[in-house]
């Protein structure tokens, strides 16, 4: 099916992708999640963020379900919906590492 612009809704959905993935903290939180679930505190340690910036890209990222959270008690860890979100970032720094 095509878009009003003419493209392919799957073009069109991917360049939505990228949208959500042109910010450095957003791609250093799906790095780190693509390693398994972590909570909000050990992705500030991790990424060296205050906790509001944290919460407020996984905010992004949840509403553009790349990201899903689990509680559990009081305890809410995030994870990744599937691993192709994952491949497409480190093919990505792969890239650029190779252009260097």
């Amino acid at each position: 099916m095509t878009t009003p612009n003419g493209y392919d809704q799957g073009v069109e959905r991917a360049t939505d992708l990228f949208r959500v993935l042109a910010n450095p903290a957003r791609v250093a939180i799906v790095r780190e999640l693509a390693h398994g679930d972590r909570a909000v505190h050990e992705l500030v340690d991790a990424l060296e963020l205050a906790q509001p910036r944290v919460s407020e890209h996984l905010a992004t990222l949840r509403a553009a379900r790349l990201v899903e959270r689990h509680r559990e008690g009081r305890s809410v860890s995030y994870h990744l919906v599937d691993d192709h979100v994952a491949h497409i970032v480190e093919d990505a720094v792969a890239h650029v590492a190779e252009v260097d």
